[in-house]
């Protein structure tokens, strides 16, 4: 459904030395610079990208928007997590863990990247 995830960013140079790190954590590869200045993240087949708004104005956080990445299991997920506080992200919600959701077990872990984008570390455990 999805070809690609973008966020903004203000601070490009914070963006990749949080975002290195958080893929680095899951498997992935530092990020690369594209031709329009975009920092760009290839992993298992999706593309996740960080950039300054084309418009000028400064990037925000989409208010009710968290981007999931999905993980290999619930030591991936804390070692994602960690990675993104380590590196200028903020812990939020509950402490990474197990939730129930009906018939389905989750192991979730959230941040907030430097800008306050909402990211989710996401592995179904049943």
């Amino acid at each position: 459904m999805f070809s690609h995830m973008m966020v903004g960013s203000n601070d490009l140079d914070r963006s990749k030395t949080f975002y290195d790190a958080l893929f680095a954590a899951i498997g992935g590869k530092p990020g690369v610079v594209d031709p329009k200045g975009r920092l760009v993240y290839a992993n298992k087949g999706a593309t996740f990208m960080v950039t300054k708004p084309i418009d000028g104005a400064p990037a925000t956080a989409g208010n009710g928007c968290t981007i999931g990445f999905a993980v290999d299991g619930p030591e991936q997920a804390k070692a994602w997590h960690e990675a993104g506080v380590t590196h200028g992200g903020t812990a939020v919600e509950d402490p990474p863990g197990e939730r129930e959701g009906g018939a389905v077990t989750l192991y979730l872990a959230y941040l907030r990247d430097p800008d306050g984008n909402k990211l989710c570390a996401l592995h179904r455990v049943s």
